[in-house]
């Protein structure tokens, strides 16, 4: 089959692209400036930015398959604002569907977060739920996934939390976390994600489902954190920051420029990123044929 990747010289997309192209698919990745350096041999390469229907239309006609995977990370705040959330997922998966219904696509993999909620509490969270809403109105054959928090090489989970420590408390020996690092993650390893997706592109079965798809383990920031440490042959004291005052600290931040998160992330940070149901046995899996994030570290 044709398939289109849009996104996919991103974290998630390059390894989509390798994996679609050892199945025997013919691939080609739809991004704003394709760097051929990250992208397999014999992979074709389209310029388009999906906010402007005109640049990508072309790109999509005549494939048999597109995968929607353009996103910005909700780690951080976008550069543009949380509005963006709203331009470049809800907006830019409505003429990614138009350029598909127009250009003959057979089949629609959206990617797009768990907890995707038209209502929800967050400009991320609120574009992925009207995406998914106006995917499922279309005329294709569509696969929604909603996935937790993905790491692997290159990916910004794992150095994320690192991150946290910069900006909270640079230089000094003590790590405050919101709410003591409650929240709770299902991180999911890249090649695991990579291979369900690749079914959802293949298999007819997966047509018309929504998949939450998460890790083998459900883990708090804060473990998650000493994990990350540990793994660098490092200690960390981690101390809870009450959520209101981080709240206020994360709002106030946000207006500076430069300041990497707003209240949009402080509002993230309140929820949980976990499934409630693992939809992995639509695949043949069971949490046992996953890659933990220890093991991923070293440290299983």
């Amino acid at each position: 089959m044709n398939v289109v990747v849009a996104g996919g010289n991103g974290f998630i997309g390059t390894n989509l692209v390798g994996e679609l192209v050892d199945r025997g698919h013919e691939v080609t990745v739809l991004a704003r400036n394709p760097d051929a350096a990250d992208i397999p041999d014999g992979v074709a390469t389209e310029s388009g930015d999906v906010t402007a229907y005109d640049s990508i239309e072309a790109a999509v006609d005549g494939g048999d398959v597109v995968v929607n995977l353009v996103a910005l990370s909700p780690l951080f705040k976008p550069k543009g604002g949380d509005e963006m959330h709203d331009e470049v997922h809800r907006h830019g998966t409505e003429n990614l569907v138009a350029a598909a219904e127009a250009g003959g696509v057979e089949r629609f993999v959206q990617m797009s977060a768990l907890g995707a909620d038209p209502e929800g509490s967050t400009a991320y969270i609120r574009a992925k739920g009207q995406a998914e809403a106006h995917v499922r109105e279309s005329d294709l054959d569509w696969v929604i996934v909603r996935p937790s928090v993905v790491f692997g090489e290159g990916g910004e989970f794992v150095s994320f939390t690192k991150k946290l420590k910069g900006m909270f408390a640079p230089g000094l020996p003590v790590y405050p976390l919101p709410g003591g690092g409650k929240t709770r993650f299902q991180p999911i390893h890249v090649d695991d994600l990579v291979g369900m997706l690749a079914e959802m592109v293949d298999d007819d079965a997966h047509v018309g489902e929504t998949y939450e798809l998460g890790g083998p383990e459900q883990l708090t920031l804060r473990e998650i954190t000493n994990m990350v440490y540990d793994a660098a042959g490092k200690s960390v004291s981690i101390v809870s920051v009450p959520m209101p005052l981080a709240g206020v600290g994360l709002s106030l931040g946000g207006k500076l420029p430069g300041f990497p998160m707003g209240a949009d992330q402080y509002r993230s940070l309140q929820f949980d990123n976990t499934t409630d149901d693992n939809d992995i046995e639509a695949f043949g899996l069971t949490t046992a044929d996953l890659t933990s994030l220890g093991s991923y570290l070293g440290i299983a």
